[in-house]
This record gives structure tokens, C-alpha cells and sequence, in this order.
């Protein structure tokens, strides 16, 4: 058995259906983007994968088990912002493009700037791919959620569409569960605060990511709800915030007005002599009744 099919191994004769067709809905709590994928590529099925998350619905599309399109909620994927966004056109042509966006197909507008020299061929599949990888990662760390293949939807066809092996993608997203796994030995509960440490190390270079996280440190703030207004996903605050453990500038923290946990009961005296005689008394009881 290959590395890809043992992640799955023993479930694909439950999510087949009759004649080949693959009957698969479920919940990420069972199953797995990763397994997902696995199972996609090792059936070389063609249709679109729906997965409703907590907030967000995702659409990832495949043809005989390769990606070819993928989109996340309401985030602007079209191909002039896809460009925008890897600073392929700049500002001026990325409003002058969106101006005419809804006149035009993602491929009347792919044809127009190749002719344009703004673009290569290449330039916008590699582009396309990373953006579609990109949101594939994303799904990774989805652990609440419920998923179907639809056989009947296909990839949109005024988008362009790629043809990506998932073999690449599925051992990203191994590592990633597997690292996600290590973060949450690290960090268990993201219902915990943060607070600065009394001596903080000095010379720290923060990232854009590390410094959107350090604004909002305070004990009335739970990383939960810091990821929630920072839109990170659970493995990005994992990340951000074992980063600021390791450096020394933050330690956890109980939420502030959280509730005091009651600490376990101890026997009512230290001395020993007297635990014994209590203890005594206590089997004497018992056998008289």
C-alpha cells in the first residue's frame, strides 16, 4: 500500500457508492481535508468538494483527480485581483481592468493582457496555482465542518482552471496536521489570555503577523478571540503565539473575570497521627453499618 493511500487506508469502501460513483458527506471531525484529498486523487474524480465551515464555505473543484479551482467565501479570487495580489499589474491597471471585470470572463481577460504584454501564460497559471494552493492550505486547519463531493459541479467555466497533482498538496497538509498536533501539546486551550512577561527580552524583530497579535495581549483578550478579530486560523495563532512564548515577551494567562478554579480538597488536618485516628474512626463506622 502507498504512503497516500494508508492515511485512508480501510475507508474507501465505505464512501463508494454503486457503479463508481463516490457517495462523500461527512463531518472534518471524521474525516480530514487531507484524507479528503487522498481519496479524491486516488478515485481520479472529477466534480467539486463543498465544505461548510464556521463561518466560511469552501468549493474546491477537481477533474480526474487534479486541482483546478478553488475559492473560499465571498474573497475576491478573480484574475485581475489574483495578479494585483502578487504584484503581477499594478494599482492603476488593477482599477482599470475591475472597471471593465464585469464586461468579460476570467479568459476573455487572460487573452486580453497576454495580447496586452501586461502577462505571460505562465505568469497567470503559476500565479493561479499558488493563489488555489494557498486556499487549500487554508482549509487545513479546519477541524469543525461538514463536507460533500457534488459529481455534478464542475469547475466554473468563465474561470481559469488549473491541473495541479495533489500529491504535493496532501503531504503539506500531513505536515501541517502534524504540527498543528504539536502546537496544541504546546498551547491546549486557546481560550487562555496573554500578558507581558515583568522582563521581557529586548531586540525582538516581530512580524507583521506577531505584531497584530501583540496589540491586542492583555489578560480581558482569550487568543481566541484574538485570532477571531485578526482572522487567523487556529494553526496561524498557534504559531504566532509559540513563537512569543519561545522569545520570552508573553506567558498565559487566565482570562481576566474568568471564575477562580476550585482547588482540589485536602484532608482537613496535616497532622498524621490524626489523619490516622480519623481514618480509624472512620472504618468503624462503616462496619457498624
Amino acid at each position: 500500500m502507498s504512503g497516500f493511500a494508508s492515511i485512508i487506508s480501510g475507508t474507501i469502501p465505505h464512501l463508494m457508492g454503486s457503479r463508481g460513483t463516490m457517495a462523500l458527506r461527512g463531518n472534518l471531525r471524521d474525516f480530514t481535508i487531507t484524507q479528503l484529498l487522498n481519496l479524491i486523487n486516488l478515485a481520479s474524480k472529477t466534480g467539486t468538494l463543498v465544505v461548510d465551515g464556521a463561518s466560511e464555505q469552501a468549493h474546491v473543484s477537481f477533474r480526474d483527480g487534479k486541482l483546478a479551482y478553488a475559492r473560499i467565501g465571498k474573497e475576491d479570487g478573480s484574475l485581475a485581483s489574483v495578479l494585483y495580489k502578487a504584484n503581477k499589474i499594478n494599482v492603476n491597471q488593477y482599477r482599470a481592468i475591475a472597471d471593465r471585470a464585469g464586461q468579460m470572463t476570467d479568459k476573455e481577460l487572460g487573452l486580453l493582457l497576454i495580447n496586452a504584454g501586461y502577462v505571460t501564460q505562465e505568469d497567470i497559471l503559476l500565479n493561479l496555482q499558488a493563489y488555489f494552493t494557498d486556499l487549500v492550505r487554508k482549509l487545513f486547519t479546519w477541524v469543525e465542518g461538514i463536507f460533500r463531493f457534488e459529481n455534478d459541479i464542475l469547475p466554473p467555466d468563465d474561470r481559469i482552471n488549473v491541473r495541479m497533482d495533489l500529491e504535493n498538496i496532501i503531504i503539506e497538509g500531513s505536515r501541517q496536521l502534524r504540527e498543528l498536533e504539536q502546537l496544541q501539546d504546546e498551547i491546549p486551550s486557546l481560550d487562555m489570555a496573554l500578558k507581558f512577561t515583568e522582563r521581557p527580552l529586548t531586540n525582538i524583530n516581530l512580524s507583521v503577523d506577531e505584531w497584530k497579535v501583540v496589540k491586542f495581549v492583555d489578560p480581558k483578550n482569550t487568543m481566541r478571540q484574538i485570532a477571531r478579530t485578526n482572522k487567523l486560523t487556529e494553526i496561524e495563532i498557534r504559531r504566532i503565539v509559540y513563537g512569543l512564548l519561545q522569545a520570552g515577551l508573553v506567558e498565559l494567562a487566565r482570562p481576566a473575570g474568568a471564575p477562580i478554579p476550585i482547588p482540589p480538597k485536602t484532608f482537613p488536618t496535616p497532622d498524621k497521627e490524626e489523619q490516622k485516628s480519623l481514618i480509624n474512626k472512620l472504618i468503624g463506622r462503616i462496619r457498624q453499618l
